[in-house]
Order: structure tokens, then sequence, then C-alpha cells
């Protein structure tokens, strides 16, 4: 089992994980009109999230996702009680959609030129924490789309579990809110045309975008009491560039090889990808149906329907775009580290208020529930059919 030591969370919704629970708590979300960002242009109706102390994606050396690394860096650090002396040979995994992309007009920035090249890679998230502060483990970027920050925490379990490295710092870092990503998205028709912000309702029309930075500090110790990452599956839907099988059948497959992967495990809660796209909703909703058919062991075990079966137990969905946005390949990362800060309490964290709930055996409970010996799987799915799950436990 890999230990999670520290973590340090910044999204639209707070600025560190007890704001993000007290937001949550309350049932208050990071959106609000991308208009009061991007005033320049008109994005009608459309809700974000943004980080608002912008100081912080402010840097002459490195470029904004590179700099806002190196914050979500030192405090998770500091979270897990280490110094950069203690993790001096630690691996670096960040995980991005675009990394720097895209961000070399960034306001109010004044960049040197020597910088440029350095600042237009995705590779300078990671090299930037790794320069700054003289650690020299491996480093790696991954930009899996949507799933990327959850690969990079598969890919930092993977040399821990071999054991290359001692300790890993997980990076997931995105920051969308620029008009010429936005418009990408426009164009390919993923945002929200509603602002319905409610991932599973049969009328969703899209996402809302955010921005996050989070951090993880890792080790291959046992460390009591510290949230444990247990198992990593990943594959692919060798289907479409933009979409996903609409039966959700590389999904599927993937949360069945994570069952079959976990078979003395109680699966109790799940915290998945729900971007908020209609044909997600449908893929994802009988994905999960179909792979964790054997909740359904009542009331007569030949039927064909699994759905007229009564579940043996209900498992908990905790989808967590609705209160951040859909910060894209720093959202794997994002969410985990907000399981991460309520799996220390023996809790998992509250839903929105009012989101409409798949079919049984899956419920949305609106405020924290207990969680002792139970497992939990998170799910990220990326564009270009990318499926990535992690199992945690406390």
């Amino acid at each position: 089992m890999i230990s999670i030591l520290g973590i340090s969370i910044l999204s639209g919704l707070g600025s560190d994980a007890a704001e993000h629970a007290s937001n949550m708590e309350a049932g208050r979300t990071g959106l609000r009109p991308l208009n009061e960002l991007l005033t320049d242009d008109n994005y009608g109706n459309l809700q974000a999230g943004w980080i608002q102390d912008r100081s912080l994606l402010l840097s002459r050396k490195w470029a904004p996702a590179s700099a806002l690394a190196l914050h979500c860096a030192l405090e998770a650090i500091e979270d897990a009680g280490l110094s950069p002396t203690d993790l001096k040979h630690a691996a670096i995994v960040a995980g991005s959609s675009r990394g720097n992309a895209y961000l070399t007009n960034w306001p109010g920035r004044r960049p040197f030129k020597l910088m440029a090249a350095s600042n237009s890679m995705h590779g300078e998230i990671a090299s930037a924490v790794s320069i700054e502060l003289g650690i020299t483990g491996p480093w790696q970027t991954i930009a899996s789309g949507c799933a990327a920050s959850l690969d990079a925490l598969g890919y930092a379990k993977m040399l821990l579990d071999a054991g290359i490295v001692k300790f890993a710092i997980v990076l997931g870092i995105e920051l969308p809110l620029v008009p010429e990503i936005i418009k990408h998205y426009q164009h390919t028709g993923v945002l929200t045309t509603n602002g319905i912000n409610d991932p599973y309702h049969l009328e969703t029309s899209g996402f809302s975008p955010g921005e996050a930075g989070t951090a993880l500090v890792l080790t291959s110790e046992n460390v009591s009491n510290a949230p444990k990452i247990t198992g990593y599956w990943c594959n692919s839907d060798a289907d479409s560039p933009i979409g996903m099988p609409s039966d959700g059948r590389g999904l599927r497959k993937c949360l069945e090889q994570a069952v079959t992967n976990l078979p003395e495990e109680n699966i109790t809660a799940i915290c998945p990808h729900a971007s908020g796209t209609l044909l997600h909703a449908q893929a994802e909703q009988s994905a999960l149906v179909e792979s964790l058919k054997l909740s359904y062991l009542q009331i007569d075990p030949l039927r064909a329907n699994v759905s007229e079966c009564k579940p043996a137990r209900e498992i908990s969905l905790h989808p967590l775009k609705p209160f951040t946005g859909h910060s894209v390949g720093a959202s794997g990362a994002l969410d985990t580290s907000i399981l991460a800060h309520y799996l220390r309490e023996n809790k998992l964290p509250p839903n929105l208020p009012n989101l409409t709930a798949p079919p049984a055996p899956f419920s949305l409970p609106e405020k924290p529930v207990p969680f002792n010996d139970s497992t939990l799987l998170k799910i990220a799915v990326g564009m270009g059919g990318h499926n990535s799950i992690i199992s945690m436990k406390k």
C-alpha cells in the first residue's frame, strides 16, 4: 500500500483542504460567471471556477502552470511534515492536459525571453519543482487528457512499488481559463450550454471549466492512519478522439479489472469522473451498473435484468466536479486530494444538494458519511478514450 503523507489543494472552491471542505459542507460551489474573469469576451452564462489569488501564477522565470506547481508542492511537503532535504531523491510526477500551452501571454506577466522554450514545455511543471527544491529523483509530466493527474498517481505508485524511490510528489495542474482553450471546448461542444450543474441529469449538456492546482506527497512506507492508495488500473477505448462508446465498454472493462483484483475488498464508495456531458453521463452509468453486478445479490440471482434485482448493499457516489468545475488534467489528483482530506477523518465528502442519482445501488449522500474498513474507487476518463482508476482505503 502507498501512504498519502501530505496534500495541498487550490481551486475556485478554496485555497486549502479545510476551506474546500467547509464550502462543500455548506453546499457552496466555486463556480461564478466567467465574464467576471475574462472581461474582454462574451461567454454568455458560462460558469467557471478559478484560483482567486492570481499572484500565485506570476513568475518571471517560470510559466504560470509551473509557478502553481511549485506553490502546491511546497504546501504538500509542509503538510507531510517533511523538508526538501528529506525528499532529495523523490520522484516528481505531474499530470496536466496542456501544461503551459497557450499561457505565454498570461495577464500581468513579464517573462524572461531566455526561458521562452522552457516556458512552452509540458515538462517544465515537474522540472521547476525539481530545480527549485533541489530534488534529484526522476521527474515526469503525463498529458493523458482529463485522466492525466490520476495517471500521474498511478505512475508514482508503480515507481514506489518497484522500490525505485521511497517518496514521490504528484502534481495535478491545469489553467484552462484562457480564451483560446475555451474556444476549443466550445467548438467541440463539451461546455455546458444550459448551466445545469448536475452530471447525471437527463438534460445535462456539458461541463463548467475550472482551474486547479494540487499536490500529494506519497511514500512506500505503511504509515499508520494515513490514507492509502491500494491499486491502479488503466486502459483505452480505441474508439473516438473526443467521445466514448455509449455503453461505456472501455470504462466497464477497466472497472471489472479493478473489481477482479480486489476480490476481498468491500467497495462501498466511488468518486466517478462525472464530467457533465450527456454522453459521458449515459456511458459512465452503464459502466458502473454493469461492472458492479455482484452488488445485486437479491432477489433472484437468475434474473437477466439486474435493474429488477434488489441491491445487496448501497454504494455511495461522490462526484466532485459540481463543486469545483472540471479542472481537466488536474481533476483526478484534485478529487484524490479532497478524498484524502476526508479519509484522514474516517469520512467521505458530501455531494452538492439535489443532484440526480444513477440507478440503484448508487446513492448521492448530501452530508459527510463515515468510512472505515472499506474501499473507495476514483475514476478518471481522458478525451481520446483513456480510462484510469485508483483504489483507496483509510
